[in-house]
């Protein structure tokens, strides 16, 4: 396994608008705890390590609500690429969410909760830290949270259209009624974060200082392409883009499966991840395989199988892609590097779909369920590609270009290169290119209502009845409407802050450059 260089020296925790202060240290590891009182605010950041590590906190704990539930209830259920009977989220596949949900209310706080500690580090920092330490040193621990506070107004904007940009969150402890933003003050934001982390992050191919595992600013400016990308802004998705594969910071793993084994973390493919541990402490290890994973795989009492590949994503690839034996269980294959091989029983069958899910599961390597120690994609240089890809065939590069990063992307997944291509083959090679990684949801979104509709209406969300052979189709295919294409506000957030209701204003962006 690749080591993660970088520990938790401290944890800025802010729950919802009030300013609490919790400080935590690891030395060589998570396992290495040092009592949570140890530290002081005012007396830390006095050295070059200690600034390293502020950032450290923002990569794990405060996404742990939204990867473990989040990401899969909205990314995979919603958009046709699984399928539940699970009643805490099966909501999501039929577009009958109300802001009663109580997913929607992990959402809004775990998205917060990164965008309140990120608040911390970016506005602390620059208060406490000893003149000592080499300003590269502070401006780039303040670039790494401005790009995962940017990271987590995407995933905001991206679900609930528009909400309200919080810079400090220690001016909202007494007044915490905020009005919302328009989305395009929320896109300009996103990108002024990720304009700083381009600029002042490490470049992993330039200096010592880069640590692995860390964002870099290759890391930002592929963020950057993909938020260019959402806005249409072709020409800047390319460049950008492109720039990301001319560094050589990043190359395709060579086999598709790699990237999700424990021992492949912060690979060379991986542009953004979030670092786990399998400490066994709530909220510090990865717990998709709990939810992934089928009963007794990890070795715990999880491995809930909560959703299975729907018919739809599973008829959506094509002959012989390799990504199918890293995403998906079939009955009899073979798993070498799980639990010391693994062969998936011939009665697999997770929600119906006759079929499991191998994507993020990893066998018996926890500290508990739970608590695994995978890193979670938030982009891969897969990914990258594809936006080439995309940006090119809507204009904004040369086609025969976009037509290599497209075609790296399949021989990897060892399909025929394509001729020629279309902005389909993009949508449908990040269909399955990303699948169960929580993100089709807002590629199908983004391509507007006209698009949107017509395709989730399609998507198969049924089960298989094997009382026939071949067996046949139970089939369930839910229609959503415009207002589904974003989702409510948590009631309680509505009750807690009544400007939720009132018309976006303005975001007053002052001098900041």
């Amino acid at each position: 396994m690749m080591k993660k260089l970088f520990r938790t020296k401290k944890v800025l925790v802010l729950a919802g608008l009030t300013t609490a202060l919790i400080l935590s240290s690891c030395s060589d590891d998570f396992l290495d705890r040092t009592p949570e009182d140890a530290y002081n605010v005012d007396d830390f950041y006095q050295t070059e390590a200690e600034v390293e590590a502020a950032a450290n906190h923002l990569y794990s704990r405060p996404w742990f609500s939204f990867i473990s539930n989040v990401s899969w209830g909205i990314g995979e259920l919603a958009s046709g690429n699984a399928r539940t009977w699970d009643a805490r989220n099966s909501e999501f596949q039929t577009f009958a969410i109300t802001g009663e949900h109580g997913t929607l209310t992990q959402a809004w706080e775990s998205l917060y909760a990164v965008i309140a500690q990120s608040n911390s580090v970016i506005n602390t920092l620059p208060e406490k830290v000893s003149p000592e330490v080499p300003e590269n040193v502070v401006n780039n621990s303040i670039a790494e949270a401005k790009m995962i506070r940017a990271t987590a107004y995407f995933y905001l904007v991206r679900i609930f259209g528009t909400v309200p940009i919080l810079e400090d969150n220690t001016k909202y402890v007494l007044e915490p009624v905020v009005p919302r933003n328009r989305v395009e003050d929320i896109y300009e934001f996103i990108k002024r974060d990720l304009e700083f982390a381009v600029e002042n992050l490490h470049d992993r191919t330039q200096t010592s200082q880069y640590q692995t595992g860390r964002v870099d600013s290759n890391s930002a400016k592929a963020m950057l392409a993909k938020i260019h990308l959402y806005q249409e802004n072709w020409s800047m998705a390319y460049q950008l883009a492109n720039e990301v594969i001319n560094s050589g910071a990043f190359s395709l793993m060579e086999d598709y499966n790699d990237l999700f084994l424990v021992q492949n973390d912060n690979n060379v493919e991986s542009v953004f991840a979030l670092q786990w541990t399998d400490s066994g402490v709530y909220s510090e290890g990865n717990s998709l395989q709990s939810f992934y994973g089928s009963s007794g795989i990890s070795g715990f009492a999880d491995g809930w199988s909560a959703l299975g590949p729907s018919i739809s994503l599973q008829d959506a690839y094509e002959d012989n892609d390799a990504r199918y034996y890293g995403t998906i269980m079939a009955p009899g294959a073979v798993y070498p590097n799980i639990n010391g091989g693994y062969t998936v029983p011939d009665n697999i069958d997770f929600q119906g779909t006759n079929v499991g899910i191998k994507k993020y599961v990893v066998g018996k390597v926890g500290g508990g369920m739970m608590s695994y120690p995978n890193n979670t994609y938030i982009i891969r240089y897969a990914e990258v590609l594809l936006i080439k890809a995309e940006a090119a065939i809507m204009g904004g590069g040369p086609v025969d270009e976009g037509l290599k990063a497209l075609n790296k992307v399949r021989e990897r997944a060892e399909l025929e290169a394509l001729e020629s291509y279309t902005r389909e083959d993009v949508f449908q090679e990040r269909r399955i290119e990303l699948a169960l990684e929580g993100e089709f949801w807002y590629d199908v979104i983004r391509r507007g209502p006209e698009f949107s509709i017509p395709f989730l209406a399609a998507q198969e969300k049924g089960t298989f009845d094997d009382s026939t052979t071949p067996p046949t189709i139970f089939s369930e295919k839910f229609t959503p409407t415009m207002d589904d294409l974003l989702f409510p506000y948590p009631s309680n957030e509505i009750q807690n802050n009544p400007a939720l209701l009132e018309p976006p204003v303005p975001f007053d962006f002052g001098d900041e450059n």
